[in-house]
């Protein structure tokens, strides 16, 4: 199950998790994290409503997430689910994620020392002499790179491995049989229900979930204090801008967010969309996903 933030994945999961008797994969990267509860919309327990929820609350947020960990970790459980006869169903926007899940997906290595020393590289050389030594050896990795980070991981692979990054790039090759929903809704209707949605998490005490995540060192970690509003909120805290102006700020980028996401899953043409403003519900959903399971 995939689509974009705020689409309602969560919920048409745990529906069809009672539907065909199953239990649900998180494939969300950032409700790996134990503590990022509110601003990731993580399920409680009681929402759950009993249903069996595998990968939530896995990793402290000074671990940096990692998504060949994840494709073993996943795997692992999707072999569990359906060795007890259940139904695995997985569920999450991260795309890379849920496709190192069920994709045919090669991950290189990782080398410590060679990425420290890149790193140092960067720092003293430049970005710019980094990318043009990328150019030379993964001239598709160095027209596609965003940041520092992927800069840097681009040229540990090649001298880890000898290849190039883009060679690792995954193959829409399911690993086992498999039948993928996407949900969706109109643009300008999901953009409102994420700025509702974003007040709901405030009104929650999200502000309070991040100052305590601070204390635990949330402006440190590599992946956890950048998650969609957990910087923003940090400013807050930190007295460098006004709830209202971290509240706007978090709304724009989960917007943008939303934007990646639907150009990354309906890239896919393996995906089944499935309308979020179904007049029937997330009920009406669930049925017209088993119809479309019961045809595979």
């Amino acid at each position: 199950m995939v689509g974009p933030t705020g689409s309602g994945k969560s919920d048409l999961a745990l529906a069809l998790a009672e539907a065909l008797d199953g239990e649900v994969i998180n494939g969300d990267a950032l409700q790996f994290y134990r503590g990022m509860d509110i601003g990731t919309a993580k399920m409680s327990v009681a929402e759950q409503r009993g249903i069996p929820h595998h990968l939530l609350d896995i990793m402290d947020i000074s671990e940096e997430a990692s998504v060949a960990r994840f494709q073993t970790d996943a795997r692992t459980a999707i072999d569990d689910v359906a060795a007890r006869g259940k139904v695995p169903i997985l569920a999450g926007g991260s795309g890379l994620y849920v496709r190192a899940a069920v994709d045919a997906i090669e991950f290189p290595g990782t080398d410590p020392a060679v990425r420290a020393r890149l790193e140092n590289e960067l720092a003293e050389q430049g970005r710019g002499a980094l990318l043009r030594r990328l150019s030379d050896v993964d001239p598709q990795s160095a027209a596609r790179v965003k940041d520092d980070r992927r800069l840097v991981r681009a040229l540990e692979v090649y001298e880890v491995t000898g290849r190039p990054f883009t060679s690792f790039m995954p193959q829409r090759e399911y690993v086992r049989p498999t039948v993928q929903f996407g949900l969706d809704m109109d643009r300008e209707v999901l953009n409102e229900r994420l700025a509702q949605r974003i007040d709901g998490m405030l009104d929650a005490g999200w502000l309070d979930e991040v100052r305590s995540l601070e204390k635990r060192g949330l402006r440190e970690s590599p992946t956890a204090g950048k998650a969609l509003g957990y910087p923003q909120l940090l400013d807050v805290l930190a007295g460098e801008r006004t709830l209202e102006d971290a509240r706007e700020d978090t709304v724009v980028a989960t917007r943008r967010f939303t934007k990646r996401q639907r150009t990354w899953f309906h890239a896919d043409p393996r995906v089944h969309w499935l309308d979020a403003g179904h007049p029937g519900g997330v009920d009406a959903l669930a049925c017209d996903a088993v119809r479309m399971i019961e045809a595979a």
